[in-house]
C-alpha cells in the first residue's frame, strides 16, 4: 500500500493543477470582454491542440499493439467522432435556462447563458478527459517513479489552461468566483479518482480507455468550433481570438516538447 501513495500525490498534484488555472479567474475583471475574447481563444487552442496532436495520437498506443495498427486506428477513429456524437447530445440536452436568470430573453442574458454553458460543457469533457490522464500518471509513477514525476509535471502544465477554460467562461457569466473554482476543482478532482480506478481495472479496460481518450478529443474539438471560438469572436476582434488561438498551441506545443 505504501507504495502506492507517492504515485496518488503526483495524481492528485496533476489533477490539482485544474484547480490553479481556476484561481486565475480572481486576476480577471468580469467586464474585460478583450480578455474574454483571447480567453476563449486561448481555451480552443489548448483544447484543439491537445486533441488532435497527443489524444489521436496517444489513443491507439493505449492499445500496445495487441489489436493491430488498422484496427487501433479504426477504433480510435470511432472513439473520435462517437466523442462528437456525444457533445453534440450533451449540447441538446443542457437545459436552455438553469437558473432564472437566463429567463430574460434580452441579448445580454442570452449571452451570459452562453458562456455559463460553454463553462459548463467545457467542466464535463475535461472531467472526462482527467479520467485517463489519471490513469497514465498513477500507473507510471507505480511502474517508475522517475518517470512519473516528468508525466505528473507535464500533465500539471495541461491543466492550468484546462482550469481557466472551465472558470473563465463560469465567472463571466455569474460573477461568482467561487462557482467558478468548484467546477474546477471537481474537474480537478476526477484526475487521482481516475488512477485509483485504472489500478483496479486496467486489465480489462484498455481498450475502453483508448476509445475514451479518442472520443474525449472529439468531445473537445467540438466545443472549440461550435461554442468556444464562436463566442470569442462575438466578444472580441478576429486578431484578439487568433491571439488567443495561438498562445494556447504555442504554450501546450513548448510543455509537450521539453516535458
Amino acid at each position: 500500500m505504501k507504495a502506492y501513495i507517492l504515485p496518488l500525490i503526483l495524481t492528485l498534484f496533476a489533477g490539482m493543477s485544474t484547480l490553479l488555472g481556476g484561481f486565475i479567474t480572481f486576476f480577471v475583471k468580469r467586464n474585460n470582454l478583450k480578455a474574454l475574447s483571447v480567453g476563449l481563444g486561448f481555451s480552443a487552442g489548448v483544447m484543439v491542440y491537445i486533441s488532435l496532436c497527443e489524444l489521436m495520437n496517444e489513443a491507439p498506443r493505449m492499445l500496445n499493439g495487441g489489436y493491430g495498427l488498422i484496427t487501433s486506428k479504426a477504433l480510435a477513429f470511432g472513439g473520435f467522432f462517437a466523442g462528437i456524437i456525444i457533445a453534440i447530445l450533451i449540447d441538446y440536452f443542457v437545459p436552455d435556462h438553469i437558473e432564472s436568470d437566463f429567463l430574460s430573453t434580452s441579448k445580454r442574458c442570452h449571452q451570459k447563458h452562453q458562456i455559463r454553458r460553454a463553462g459548463l460543457i467545457t467542466a464535463i469533457a475535461v472531467t472526462l478527459h482527467n479520467f485517463p490522464e489519471g490513469m497514465a500518471t498513477f500507473l507510471v509513477s507505480t511502474q517508475d517513479i522517475m518517470l512519473g514525476i516528468p508525466v505528473a509535471i507535464a500533465i500539471a502544465i495541461h491543466n492550468i489552461p484546462e482550469g481557466i477554460a472551465i472558470a473563465l467562461p463560469i465567472f463571466h457569466a455569474t460573477g461568482k468566483k467561487r462557482l467558478a473554482i468548484l467546477y474546477s476543482f471537481v474537474s480537478g478532482i476526477s484526475e487521482p479518482i481516475g488512477g485509483l480506478i485504472g489500478v483496479l481495472l486496467l486489465k480489462t479496460i484498455m481498450p475502453a480507455q483508448s476509445i475514451m481518450t479518442a472520443a474525449v478529443a472529439g468531445i473537445m474539438v467540438y466545443i472549440s468550433f461550435d461554442t468556444l471560438l464562436p463566442l470569442a469572436r462575438e466578444y472580441g476582434e478576429n486578431h484578439h481570438v487568433i491571439i488567443g488561438i495561438v498562445s494556447g498551441m504555442l504554450i501546450m506545443g513548448l510543455g509537450l516538447i521539453f516535458l
